[in-house]
């Protein structure tokens, strides 16, 4: 299979896993709040999943590193995801609820660095940024069609159980697919140049490969941009509870996110290869425009504030990525993306806590305070983009570069 079929396949076997985890996630907001949770307890509890989903990174990227446990980690991943959303379709109780969401996102930790290794390798052959962005647009084809699966069944039902129920269906394709996919490419290490493949996570001195200074310069980076953004739980928790959008809308407007999302990925992912990491200039403007418009009182500026909120993600979720691709020693990658993605979980975690509370105080408060932090953002980006790799080739720093 060439590397651009694999990542083809694995982008339909993510864009059926996203029907499910996104589906159940554009209306996990009211969801909850209509389980008896308040603003603060949504935000949080979205906000721990977020960071249950990158925090535990950490662990399983360093499992990632070895090649005989990505596809086993891949797997495991998608399978929890595939089990727990559709149990949110036969519970009532609030706190089961909340420990199936932070499953689902449990799922989601277990499975992206080996995930992301694997794409990363086989992105070597066209292009950090291409490969990220092309499989960050078909995710987004599952993202928009599981919400609105999820609409339709909140509208003809109107309850919240039959949606998740019908989202068991995309997640047992996928996983077939999944496993049909292992068998015709059992190590995608195949797609790296021969220079590349050689190369170890352990010098002959024992020590690890460190990682260099510009990766942890992009991971502040990276972590205050989050620390300052909205879940759209409390987006959604906004919209419903303001009577702004009626419940069976949600998850259209979720989809139009999405939508959203996918575009942004795919323009984000183009300039990268060919400008290099300053594309995320955008990321910090747009986060901080989301507070302004998403909890507004207004209906058509709550709504343009989601849409923003979706295109801020396009760019966190393929751009992002690619960066790391490039910065990290490539028999380091799966480490790389766990720490990477803990820095900037645990910042998520702690910002959606202020956020939540924020939220029941003042949303001016909110605003002004997300603001602040994302210029913070930019001010630490200035610090980055002079030190980061001119492009997104994926080519790694020289050996004189520092390291920390």
């Amino acid at each position: 299979m060439t590397a651009i079929r694999f990542i083809l396949v694995f982008g339909i076997v993510s864009a059926l896993m996203d029907m499910v985890y996104e589906g159940a996630r554009s209306v996990s907001g009211p969801y909850l709040g209509a389980l008896g949770a308040s603003a603060l307890l949504v935000s949080v509890v979205t906000g721990a999943g977020e960071a249950v989903a990158l925090v535990l990174r950490l662990v399983f990227g360093r499992l990632a590193d070895k090649p005989g446990q990505r596809w086993v980690l891949a797997i495991s991943g998608y399978a929890l995801t595939a089990f727990s959303v559709p149990l949110l379709g036969i519970t009532d109780a609030l706190w089961i609820a909340c420990v199936l969401v932070l499953a689902e996102r449990l799922g989601k930790a277990v499975r992206s660095p080996a995930k992301d290794t694997m794409l990363a390798e086989a992105g070597s052959a066209l292009g950090q940024g291409k490969a990220f962005a092309l499989h960050e647009a078909l995710d987004q084809a599952g993202a928009l069609a599981g919400p609105l699966l999820v609409g339709v069944a909140l509208a003809l039902s109107g309850s919240y159980g039959p949606g998740f129920l019908l989202l068991a269906v995309p997640g047992l394709a996928a996983m077939l697919i999944l496993f049909w996919l292992k068998r015709k490419v059992p190590d995608p290490a195949v797609y790296e140049p021969a220079a590349v493949q050689p190369a170890t996570a352990t010098p002959v001195s024992g020590t690890a490969v460190p990682m260099p200074r510009q990766f942890w310069l992009y991971a502040a980076f990276s972590s205050l941009t989050m620390f300052g953004y909205a879940t759209f739980g409390l987006l959604s928790f906004h919209l419903v509870a303001t009577g702004l959008l009626p419940p069976a809308l949600v998850p259209v407007l979720y989809a139009a996110a999405m939508g959203v999302d996918a575009v942004a990925a795919l323009v984000s992912g183009w300039l990268f290869d060919r400008v290099g990491l300053k594309v995320l200039v955008v990321l910090p403007v747009l986060a901080a425009a989301v507070p302004w418009l998403g909890f507004s009182n207004n209906t058509a500026l709550a709504v343009t504030g989601a849409l923003v909120w979706g295109a801020a993600m396009g760019v966190q979720e393929s751009t992002m990525r690619a960066g790391v691709a490039g910065l990290a020693p490539p028999a380091r990658r799966g480490s790389a993306y766990g720490m990477f993605t803990a820095c900037y979980g645990l910042a998520w975690l702690a910002g959606s806590f202020l956020i939540g509370l924020l939220y029941e105080q003042s949303v001016l408060a909110l605003a002004v305070t997300v603001t602040i932090v994302q210029a913070a953002a930019l001010v630490v980006f200035a610090v980055v983009r002079p030190h980061a790799p001119g492009a997104g080739s994926g080519n790694m720093p020289s050996s004189g570069s520092r390291t920390n």
